[in-house]
């Protein structure tokens, strides 16, 4: 099932440009803290200077613990699409390189981004980076989204289990037999699963991902839907 968070979860959650959060830090506070896969200061860049892509599939079930009335929850949604990153081999990322306005129809995207805030937010901080129209930016990240299908272990999730970051990414390339596992990070906070991220090149395809961090937990909670 691949269903979305609006720009108010997002926001609440802590994760918007890159930053990683979790739901849970009350009940782990000894644990790892969240790994953070972006630089803290982004670089400034003219649009499509940037070397690849970053797909990031958010875990729902982090956000949904702590605000289980936010209307997206109701459907028990799993893994949903934060954004497309444009990244560079070296670690830093483009943000915000042009005000060129997004798409004129943005209903057009409702089945990727419901909520228009988060999709003007993805625009201006990302799309603006791609070198892209902003039709074919959004029809970009909803080819990439829609690619990436959801282990079954996952995706029927119906009570809390562990399990170490590489068994996680293996259930993806098992699922997913075109996506190695060098070309995805897994991200944690607090350890418990955060997100997914693949790296992909300028035309959509899996590589290696160069200076990308995973989580470095021992082992990862998963929360169900």
């Amino acid at each position: 099932m691949k269903l979305r968070l609006s720009i108010s979860a997002f926001a609440a959650l802590g994760i918007l440009l890159g930053c990683k959060g979790s739901g849970h830090s009350a009940q782990s506070a000894t644990s790892e803290s969240a790994q953070t896969h972006r630089p803290a200061h982004p670089q400034n860049s003219e649009p499509a200077g940037f070397d690849f892509y970053l797909l990031n599939l958010s875990w729902s079930p982090e956000f949904c613990h702590s605000h289980s009335d936010a209307q997206e929850c109701a459907a028990h949604p799993t893994f949903v699409l934060h954004g497309l990153w444009p990244q560079n081999n070296d670690g830093t990322y483009p943000e915000h390189c042009s005000n060129s306005p997004g798409p004129s129809d943005p209903g057009a995207y409702s089945d990727i981004y419901p909520d228009a805030g988060l999709l003007e937010h993805e625009w201006a901080t990302h799309g603006t980076c791609s070198g892209l129209s902003p039709d074919a930016f959004f029809s970009n990240a909803r080819s990439a989204f829609h690619a990436v299908k959801v282990p079954p272990k996952l995706s029927n999730l119906s009570a809390q289990i562990s399990m170490p970051p590489d068994e996680i990414l293996d259930l993806f390339t098992a699922s997913n037999p075109g996506i190695s596992e060098s070309s995805m990070a897994l991200s944690c906070g607090h350890n418990y699963l955060t997100a997914v991220e693949i790296c992909l090149d300028k035309g959509l395809h899996p590589i290696t991902c160069p200076n990308v961090r995973s989580c470095r937990a021992n082992v990862v909670r998963i929360p169900p839907p």
